[in-house]
């Protein structure tokens, strides 16, 4: 009987697996910190659970600062009908979105808008 149970147990320890908690909007970014960005796309991390966009700001006095924009995973982007392709390396964008609460240069998008007056909704949340 006991050597059943520990097969038991070693079963289940074996085929478990790690399940990572999905943090809510509001835990990580502030609704009452908007943030309107332009920029150079320099990477788009295409991948789940988020996607991420990021982009060289360049601010008022010359600096240039690295901002990362987090989006919807790859599969809710598709549905709305926004491809990897249509924010090349080098496309500038103008971002809107809210500040990370405790991360620098770290914002949750809403929308994106590219030059030529193209815009996605870009959030993995619904409208605040």
């Amino acid at each position: 009987m006991r050597l059943l149970l520990a097969l038991v147990v070693l079963g289940i320890a074996l085929t478990a697996v790690s399940i990572d908690g999905h943090h809510s909007f509001a835990a990580e970014f502030d609704i009452n910190q908007p943030v309107s960005l332009r920029g150079t796309v320099v990477r788009l991390d295409w991948v789940n659970p988020h996607s991420w966009i990021h982009i060289a700001v360049t601010s008022p006095d010359g600096k240039v600062e690295q901002w990362a924009v987090e989006g919807a995973g790859p599969t809710q982007l598709m549905r709305r009908g926004m491809r990897k392709t249509d924010f090349p390396v080098g496309i500038d964008v103008q971002v809107t979105g809210y500040r990370a609460r405790n991360k620098a240069n770290v914002a949750a998008a809403r929308s994106i808008k590219k030059l030529d007056g193209t815009e996605y909704f870009f959030s993995g949340s619904a409208a605040p």
